[in-house]
């Protein structure tokens, strides 16, 4: 679990601001978990939250004390782009890390939930799926989907999956679960954050790709 627990996300303060620096420290460990699905359909997915990463750290570093949190930088480029914004810099690029960081979410969150397919309950199908339907397919044309489908084919066994999750170590499934529950209570709010924020903003756009 080394992969997820010694990168853990911070708890959020009281008023829910995630802060840039610490969040992009914890969200550069991520894209290998696209590694860990089996298939390269997955590989523009994570070299697109690799990019996306990328975009935000080179605003932030242009001035880290004005870009503080990540609604520091959004309502900075809402001032500085005018009728171009939001669909330029960083918040831009935020909007869809965001949405690669749902689909990790409810995928774990599907697994720690026990939710599988009863006739073939050693794939992680149901799961991906569930994680693909929620957070990406809506702004994915038909020929994007139509890959997907094909890719979850290549999903591998859970218990694979979970041993990758622990980097290759016998670990029992309940105790790698238990360990996905705890890295979920902070990476969760600070999803729900960064979504609530892109809504109280006016700030998310629903163009297919």
């Amino acid at each position: 679990m080394a992969l997820l627990l010694d990168h853990q996300f911070r708890q959020l303060p009281a008023d829910k601001q995630v802060e840039t620096r610490p969040f992009l420290e914890a969200v550069s460990y991520l894209p290998p978990f696209f590694d860990l699905l089996g298939s390269t359909v997955f590989s523009p997915i994570k070299a697109d939250i690799a990019g996306n990463i990328t975009k935000i750290k080179a605003v932030y570093d242009t001035n880290p004390g004005r870009f503080k949190t990540l609604q520091n930088i959004l309502e900075a480029e809402k001032e500085m782009h005018g009728s171009d914004w939001p669909r330029v810099g960083a918040t831009l690029a935020l909007m869809w890390l965001k949405r690669g960081l749902r689909f990790i979410q409810v995928l774990l969150q599907s697994l720690v939930d026990g939710e599988k397919d009863e006739n073939n309950p050693n794939l992680i199908r149901v799961n991906v799926t569930k994680a693909y339907d929620v957070a990406l397919k809506k702004y994915h044309g038909w020929f994007v989907q139509k890959l997907f489908k094909a890719a979850l084919y290549a999903a591998p066994y859970k218990a694979d999956f979970l041993r990758a999750l622990s980097k290759g170590r016998e670990v029992k499934d309940e105790d790698c679960l238990e360990k996905v529950r705890q890295f979920l209570v902070n990476y969760t709010a600070t999803v729900d954050a960064i979504y609530n924020m892109y809504t109280r903003l006016n700030a998310e756009l629903d163009y297919t790709v």
